[in-house]
């Protein structure tokens, strides 16, 4: 598949095998990213990464629980139904600093899901908490933690991450993080990020992994190829790129194969912030059923060149889907429908 030069014909393949899961429905959530902390261990060993900071460089940041509500505020309005909250891998972020701040969360926005902290981040908190990746996750989930997102997986190939991220979880822990996630009834995403150094090869053998995990578990709600983006990080210095890595037709195929190879998957999203909206529309007819959400403020990715909006408003989002010919619907984090639009924008009187 990813050999084939016929990308229209495996769009439409794709799009069959999707509309027989799906139907003709696109889905977005109600969301809000919040990232707390851009100091990480990792500053100088992620190469991919622009968002990082070391503690007392220029521009590090840690947030107080009250800045975290102060931004988490816009969920006041009762429309944001999911907190996506991740950050760096900061030594003073330990496990109380999460408990606390999902309680008050909770607390202050009890109509609000917390989808939360990445498996790496998760084996940072257990690393420094000298615990093991279940009793994190247990204290966790009893302050408020309601799902996990799939970041950090990056790519499993091991000569890989040795040149992107050799200091970062290898693939085999990200794995047994999210199995004992899984283990515990907390459902999560997971992702690959492509289109920097990594092969063809690379690419399935990291899908196989995912794709058995899920045999194992099923508690994977969704696929999410991630585009690197080369700006203002080392690893894109090294290569010598600028702009976007991948290009459209790469992306495309990206978002296809996966629906095609995870045959055990209902849900593949297409994350329009690193991507484009107008690529994320097109790949609505190459196998994806799911556009991410509103997001409001986006920091990761916009900090390695991203230049996509920061948050899109939920006409916008309706625009995208419906312009793709399919029925634009708003979900919760478990991807249960809750409200389903019309397929046209209602007429003005």
């Amino acid at each position: 598949l990813f050999d084939s030069p016929d990308r229209i014909a495996m769009g439409a393949l794709a799009d069959r095998v999707n509309r027989a899961k799906n139907g003709d429905i696109v889905t977005f959530a109600a969301n809000q990213h919040i990232n707390p902390t851009n100091v990480c261990v990792l500053r100088t060993t992620c190469t991919f990464c622009g968002y990082a900071r070391l503690p007392k460089e220029d521009g590090a940041y840690r947030y107080s629980l009250e800045q975290v509500l102060a931004e988490a505020a816009a969920a006041a309005n009762g429309v944001t139904r999911e907190f996506h909250i991740v950050g760096g891998l900061d030594m003073q972020a330990g496990l109380a600093y999460y408990t606390a701040m999902f309680r008050a969360l909770k607390v202050n926005f009890p109509h609000v899901h917390i989808k939360a902290l990445t498996a790496v981040e998760i084996a940072h908190i257990a690393r420094i908490e000298r615990m093991s990746w279940t009793d994190v996750l247990v204290a966790l989930r009893d302050a408020g933690l309601d799902t996990m997102p799939g970041g950090g997986a990056e790519t499993f190939s091991a000569a890989v991450r040795e040149q992107i991220a050799a200091k970062k979880l290898g693939g085999a822990d990200y794995v047994g993080v999210h199995r004992a996630a899984h283990a515990l009834g907390i459902r999560s995403n997971c992702t690959l990020l492509y289109g920097h150094v990594e092969t063809v090869a690379d690419r399935v053998e990291h899908l196989q992994v995912l794709r058995d995990l899920q045999d194992e578990t099923g508690g994977f709600l969704a696929f999410i190829p991630l585009a690197y983006h080369p700006d203002d990080n080392a690893l894109g210095e090294r290569l010598g790129r600028r702009g976007t890595s991948t290009g459209g037709v790469d992306d495309l195929k990206m978002v296809a194969v996966g629906r095609l190879f995870l045959d055990n998957f209902r849900h593949v999203k297409s994350h329009w912030i690193m991507v484009s909206p107008a690529l994320s529309q097109v790949a609505l007819n190459f196998g994806v059923d799911d556009l991410e959400g509103t997001v409001v403020r986006e920091k990761v990715y916009h900090a390695v060149g991203a230049t996509t909006p920061q948050g899109l408003t939920i006409d916008a989002i309706l625009v995208l889907i419906r312009g793709a010919g399919k029925i634009p619907a708003e979900r919760d984090s478990f991807y249960n429908v809750l409200r389903i639009f019309p397929r046209a924008a209602p007429v003005a009187a």
